[in-house]
C-alpha cells in the first residue's frame, strides 16, 4: 500500500509538473511589415534598417517554448499569403497595419512599441524640394504640385494635409500619390527637368536611406516643413488569441530591453514599451 501511494503522489507531481512545462497550445505567426526590417530593406547604411527579426523569432521561441513562424512582407495581404492566412503577431507602420488590416478584415490591437536607435518611437513625414529650389517655406508651396504617399502611410498623407490645411491649403480631390518615398523623390526630380517646380513627401526614416542606396545625392534634397510626430513601428497582437497567450506575448516583447545582444540586432535603443495611443486633435 505504501509503495503505491508513493508511486500515485510521484505521479500526480509528475502530471503537474508536465502542465507547468507543456508550451502554449497553439504555434504563433509573426508577419513583420517593418520598412527597416532587412528583406525589406537594403544593407546600404551601415547598422541601419537591417533589423534582424529572425534573432526576435528565436527569442520568443525560447521564452514562450513554441515555435515561431517568421514571415516578411511589405504589407499584410503579402504577409498572410506567405504564412497560409494566420497572423498571430504584426511588427510594422502602425498605420500601414491598422488600414491593411481593415482591408483583410481582421482586428488587431496594438500592444507595444518599438524604440528607434534614438530611443523614439516615433517617426515624421517631410516635405522636401530639391536643393537649388528658391522655396524656403511652406507658403512657397502655394499652387504647387506636391507629390504625396498613399493613404496607408499616415506622415505622408493624412498628417501632411492636416498640416497644410493648417497653412490654408486647399488639397486636390484626387491628390497625386507615389507609393515610395525613392519613386517620389525621382519623380521630383523629373518634374524639375521638365521646368515644373513641385514638392514631395517622404518618412523621415527614408531620408538616409535614399541617400546612402545612391537614389538621389547627398544633400540633393532640402527639407522644408515636417510633420507632427506619428507612431511609427508597433507590435499588433490578433484580436481572437487567447487572453493568456496574449499576455505570454506582450510579455515576451516587454522583456526585449533585457537582451543586450537582440536589442542591437534589431537596432533598439530600449526594446519595446507599452504603446500609447496617441492624442486626436
Amino acid at each position: 500500500m505504501r509503495t503505491m501511494r508513493y508511486l500515485a503522489i510521484l505521479a500526480v507531481v509528475g502530471f503537474a509538473g508536465l502542465l507547468a512545462a507543456r508550451p502554449l497550445k497553439r504555434e504563433l505567426t509573426m508577419i513583420v511589415m517593418d520598412p527597416l526590417a532587412l528583406p525589406l530593406s537594403c544593407p546600404c547604411v551601415k547598422g541601419y534598417a537591417q533589423r534582424d527579426y529572425e534573432k526576435l523569432g528565436s527569442f520568443m521561441e525560447q521564452r514562450l517554448s513554441k515555435s515561431v513562424t517568421v514571415a516578411f512582407a511589405e504589407s499584410l495581404a503579402g504577409g498572410l499569403k506567405k504564412a497560409d492566412g494566420k497572423a498571430d503577431i504584426v511588427i510594422g507602420k502602425h498605420s500601414m497595419v491598422l488600414h491593411d488590416a481593415k482591408a483583410a478584415g481582421v482586428k488587431f490591437s496594438p500592444v507595444g512599441s518599438l524604440t528607434g536607435k534614438d530611443g523614439k518611437t516615433t517617426m515624421t513625414g517631410l516635405i522636401v524640394v530639391l536643393k537649388d529650389d528658391a522655396a524656403k517655406s511652406i507658403g512657397d508651396l502655394k499652387g504647387r504640385k506636391i507629390l504625396y504617399g498613399g493613404a496607408e502611410s499616415e506622415e505622408k498623407h493624412g498628417a501632411i494635409m492636416r498640416m497644410l490645411k493648417g497653412h490654408q491649403f486647399v488639397i486636390p480631390e484626387k491628390p497625386e500619390t507615389c507609393a515610395a518615398c525613392d519613386e517620389g523623390a525621382l519623380k521630383l526630380i523629373e518634374m524639375a527637368k521638365a521646368g515644373e517646380k513641385g514638392a514631395a513627401v517622404i518618412s523621415s526614416y527614408a531620408k538616409p536611406l535614399l541617400e546612402g542606396c545612391g537614389t538621389i545625392e547627398k544633400g540633393a534634397l532640402r527639407v522644408i516643413a515636417e510633420t507632427e510626430p506619428i507612431p511609427f513601428v508597433v507590435a499588433f497582437t490578433n484580436d481572437g488569441m487567447a487572453a493568456d497567450v496574449k499576455q505570454a506575448v506582450v510579455k515576451c516583447l516587454m522583456s526585449v530591453k533585457d537582451n543586450a545582444p537582440l536589442m542591437t540586432a534589431i537596432e533598439t535603443k530600449s526594446g519595446f514599451v507599452r504603446f500609447d495611443e496617441p492624442k486626436k486633435k
